[in-house]
């Protein structure tokens, strides 16, 4: 089995819910948007504020799809890079422990055939961000939740000044606090369960990570997202890299359950 057909299915599933986006509520405007003149979402209008005069993230947003066409064809052009490779855009590649390096190489050997992604299990914050299904955020004092297509998982990230939990209970999406600074809102993670994978290449995230966000909506349709992961465990120092998300306007979330129909589960194998 090649690596492709791990995630082929996963392919055909995102392929399908980007076209039925379209038919969400169709045509219905998003209330309460710039347009322009002639009546489309002006993304580049500038980003919303709320009554306290931070930048309002809400809205429903989508990866950037910035994965060329290879010559066979764009059949899977709704993978990210960084769905892929999640340390693709750094000089080097991550830094890898030795051990963290073995393991992706021992994954990408067997097909990835034990990602989480593949056996329709959660798969943790940083995933959430580069899977090519719409999430939807829905600021409010105090709290930001995030609503995600795959599997309808949320997150929440708490912005009334809670510390983080001292010794939490490991969780597929850890725990969150934000505080802005200035229009960028910074979050920090941390308890999370132990064998999470950070892109489809296998890349580990131990018990001990932590996770740093800077997300900032440069415009009405841009937020950028500069992701930083501690991981002593896996890593032989910090790592960031800067994700892109993009607005969908007068669309709406669909249902995405991976284990609904799911056949291919019996059929992985490690060659």
């Amino acid at each position: 089995m090649s690596a492709n057909r791990i995630i082929a299915g996963f392919i055909v599933a995102a392929a399908i819910a980007a076209v039925n986006s379209q038919a969400q509520w169709v045509n219905y405007p998003t209330a309460g948007i710039p347009r322009t003149k002639d009546g489309k979402p002006n993304l580049s209008a500038p980003a919303p504020r709320t009554k306290d005069g931070k930048p309002d993230l809400t809205g429903i947003w989508d990866v950037l799809h910035n994965r060329p066409c290879p010559p066979e064809g764009c059949a899977d052009m709704f993978i990210p890079q960084e769905f892929l490779d999640i340390g693709w855009s750094l000089k080097g590649g991550l830094p890898y422990l030795p051990w963290a390096a073995a393991i992706v190489k021992q994954r990408m050997a067997e097909n990835r055939f034990t990602d989480p992604n593949a056996h329709c299990l959660p798969t943790g914050i940083v995933r959430m961000y580069t899977t090519p299904l719409y999430r939807k955020m829905v600021q409010t004092p105090g709290l930001l939740v995030i609503l995600n297509e795959r599997e309808a998982m949320y997150r929440q990230i708490f912005t009334d000044g809670r510390p983080l939990p001292e010794d939490p209970q490991p969780s597929w999406v850890g725990y969150s606090t934000g505080k802005w600074e200035g229009d960028t809102l910074v979050v920090q993670s941390s308890g999370f369960r132990d064998g999470l994978w950070l892109d489809a290449n296998g890349s580990p995230l131990t018990e001990s990570g932590k996770i740093t966000e800077r997300i900032r909506r440069v415009n009405f349709g841009t937020l950028e997202i500069e992701l930083t992961v501690n991981d002593p465990k896996a890593y032989t120092s910090p790592w960031t890299v800067k994700l892109t998300q993009l607005l969908k306007a007068d669309t709406d979330l669909l249902d995405y359950y991976c284990v609904e129909n799911e056949k291919d589960g019996p059929h992985l194998v490690a060659k």
